[in-house]
Order: structure tokens, then C-alpha cells, then sequence
């Protein structure tokens, strides 16, 4: 990376990939670009505490942690992590494992908080001497579709020019990266779930060793942890539901009336460390690429967290355009830059179809008029996944994660 010191009124950088966002997709780029050769610079918005503050899901996929080890942080996921080699799902008050260990040949999860990924990656990305700019202002791309692509923004009051070769949209579902792609060549995808997750963290013991999924009359919930001491605990509420509607008690009652007797007697309460309540949608956006931009991770599609796919798909995204920008720069295969979006959409599609189907399962419906029908659907979907080798097989091959397409 050059920096051009006679440039007056403008700072000239180059680099080989201008990255867009400082979120776990991001970094995780540039750190195997990095230890690859290949020179990035990172441009976020947001401040690095902001960045390394926010509250994400923590359940990682093998190829997940197989790449971030690839990536050089994977010494304290290791240490750390609490591999899961199955979950339960619960409809009203029947229980019923699904052993991802069994089904898949030794397939299992690994739960780590996203936040702790992100703090590995950001360390990593200090040690490797990368470049990155925080709370990088008036950000605009330009001549994505040209021989050279390059990037402006404004850092501590100082106007920049960053020339690249190419862009990697890192920034998320309301970055601005995805608007560069005309609207006559984008086509978005959308389904807008009628409920929205109200999600509790606290420093008590898990309820359960593994995670639980819960199919209630009253709504679905979700036992989650981020160790051995932090628990993180989720429940299905309307719209028009308010953090102020739910202190921490009422949480803690709807939460034991519909989990199953044997676990809501086990259930440890405490003061909430963070409260917050997320919409679901299910998004994708097609093309990933236009010209020399890549959409990578939520810039690109979101899905319901019920599938535990948002940080996982933004992975595969990320080993996808890694592998191709390897083979590019060092075995001059660049007609595998072309090839970034159809690669990379095979498996979204796959993962928003589990997510879609996992939500569509485990929620209760909010239509009056079909309630009944959807719950006996439901229920007779339900019988035939638990008691079916296939069925249990289908879930926890989708739940582990599905391989990543080779680039060859």
C-alpha cells in the first residue's frame, strides 16, 4: 500500500481491495486477504467500541470456525468455545433431540459470541498492521464498473482518495454499498414476518446444556447461552410490543409458561445485561456483484435468526470471494471474478430456505382466521420431522451447516 505524501488537498491511498464496514464479514476479509499478500484497506463508519459493542447470535457453524482458524484467531474460539453436538425442539411440551453428531458423521456447533469474533478479528487486524479507518465519513464509491474502481471519504476532517482494484461491500443490509447497483439490474427478494424476537441477556447459568427451540400456544422461545455463566433467552411478541412493555419480570414469567415443566423448574432468573427486540425479515438481493463490487454478508440478504445462518452465511460469502481473489492474484484466474455471485447465491438460497423453514415451523401464526389450521399443519410437520430418519437427517445437515461450493 502507497501513500502518494505530495497529494495537497486530498490523501491518495491504493490498495488491491477497498473493504466497505468493520463488522465480523469485514474483517474477516481482510485478515485472510491479509495473510494472503493481498493489500486492503478497511473503511467504517462507526466508531471501533461501537463496533465492537453491538449484541449478535453466537452459534457458529464448522466452516465458520474452520476459516477464522484458517484466518489466525481461532486460539481462543478453541479455548473457549462450547461445541453443541445437538439441540431440542419442543412443541408444546414434548421434547425431542436432534443429535447433529449421529445424523451428519460427526458434524456438530460451536458456540462463541459474534462479539468475541469480532474482538479476535479486530486484534488480529491491529497486529497484522492493516489498514483501517473508524468513523469514516462521506463515504462514495465511483467507477465500479471501470478499470479503476476508487473510494472517497473523509477521516478526522481529512478528505481521501482510496484506488483499488476492487470493492467489497461489508457494510450491512442499510450500508450503501448494495445502492450502488442500478435498480433495473437489482432484483430484491422480500418476506417481512408478522412478529418480531424479544431477546434477554443475563449472567445465569444456561437452563440447558444444549439449545432449545420451543413451539408454544403462546408464542415461541428460544434458550440460548454465550458460556457456561451467560444465557441468552428470546421470545416471539407482536409488533406493536415495546422494550417498556416487558421489565424484567414479565419476561421471566412468559418465558416459564412456555418452556416444558422439566426445564422452566430449572430456569435461574437474574437482572437482564441487555434487552432488545429485533424484527425478522427473510431479504436477498441479486446480483452480489456488479463490476468490481461485491455485496458480501447482510449487504446482501438477511434472514431470521431462527436458522442460526446470518453470521455463518456472511462466513461462506467471505471464504467465497476469498478463494476467488486468491486464485486471481496468484494464479491469474481472473475469470473467476465473474463468477463470485453464483457462487455465493446457491448457498444463500439454501440457507434462507432452512431459515424460512425453521421460522415457519416453531411460530405460532397471528392470523386469527388460519390460526387453527396453521397449528394443526404445524403439528402434523412436526410428527413427520421426529419421526422420520430422513427428516432428522435434513434438519441437522442444514443446521450444522451445508458444505461451501468449491472454487475451482
Amino acid at each position: 500500500m502507497l501513500e502518494n505524501s505530495h497529494a495537497m488537498a486530498c490523501r491518495e491511498i491504493t490498495c488491491k481491495l477497498a473493504i466497505i464496514g468493520a463488522g465480523p464479514s469485514g474483517l474477516l476479509l481482510g485478515q485472510l486477504l491479509q495473510q494472503a499478500g493481498i493489500d486492503n484497506v478497511i473503511l467504517e463508519k462507526k466508531s471501533a467500541e461501537y463496533v465492537q459493542g453491538r449484541i449478535r447470535a453466537g452459534v457458529l457453524e464448522q466452516g465458520t470456525v474452520d476459516l477464522l482458524r484458517e484466518a489466525g484467531v481461532g486460539h481462543r474460539i478453541d479455548m473457549e468455545g462450547i461445541v453443541h453436538e445437538g439441540l431440542e425442539l419442543v412443541f408444546d411440551s414434548s421434547r425431542d433431540r436432534i443429535d447433529l453428531k449421529r445424523l451428519t458423521g460427526d458434524g456438530s456447533v460451536m458456540i462463541y459470541g459474534q462479539t468475541e469474533v469480532t474482538r479476535d478479528l479486530m486484534e488480529a487486524r491491529r497486529a497484522s498492521g492493516g489498514a483501517s479507518f473508524y468513523e469514516a465519513e462521506h463515504v462514495q464509491l465511483h467507477d465500479v464498473t471501470g478499470v479503476q474502481p476508487y473510494v472517497t471519504f473523509t477521516h478526522e476532517g481529512q478528505p481521501f482518495r482510496l484506488a483499488c482494484e476492487y470493492i467489497a461491500g461489508c457494510d450491512g443490509y442499510h450500508g450503501m454499498s448494495r445502492h450502488c447497483i442500478p435498480k433495473e439490474i437489482l432484483t430484491e427478494y422480500e418476506r417481512v414476518y408478522p412478529f418480531n424476537w424479544l431477546g434477554l441477556l443475563s449472567d445465569t447459568p444456561p437452563v440447558h446444556h444444549e439449545l432449545v427451540y420451543v413451539n408454544h400456544e403462546r408464542g415461541f422461545a428460544l434458550c440460548s447461552q454465550r458460556s457456561a455463566s451467560r444465557s441468552r433467552y428470546y421470545l416471539q411478541v407482536p409488533l406493536t410490543d415495546r422494550l417498556d412493555d416487558w421489565p424484567d419480570s414479565r419476561f421471566w414469567d412468559e418465558l416459564k409458561r412456555r418452556l416444558p415443566q422439566s426445564l422452566a423448574e430449572r430456569l435461574i432468573i437474574g437482572a437482564s445485561l441487555e434487552k432488545s427486540i429485533t424484527p425478522l425479515r427473510s431479504y436477498v438481493a441479486e446480483p452480489m456483484q456488479y463490476g468490481k463490487l461485491f455485496l458480501v454478508g447482510d449487504a446482501a440478504h438477511i434472514v431470521p435468526p431462527t436458522g442460526a445462518k446470518g453470521l455463518n452465511l456472511a462466513a461462506s460469502d467471505v471464504c467465497t470471494l476469498y478463494r476467488i481473489l486468491k486464485k486471481a492474484y496468484h494464479e491469474n484466474r481472473v475469470d473467476l471474478i465473474g463468477r463470485y455471485s453464483d457462487i455465493a447465491l446457491r448457498r444463500v438460497w439454501k440457507a434462507t430456505r432452512f431459515s424460512w423453514f425453521m421460522t415457519s415451523l416453531l411460530h405460532t401464526s397471528v392470523t386469527p382466521d388460519h390460526a387453527a389450521f396453521e397449528r394443526k399443519m404445524q403439528r402434523a410437520e412436526f410428527d413427520y420431522y421426529m419421526n422420520s430418519a430422513a427428516g432428522l437427517k435434513s434438519i441437522a445437515e442444514n443446521y450444522i451447516g451445508l458444505p461451501y461450493d468449491l472454487v475451482e
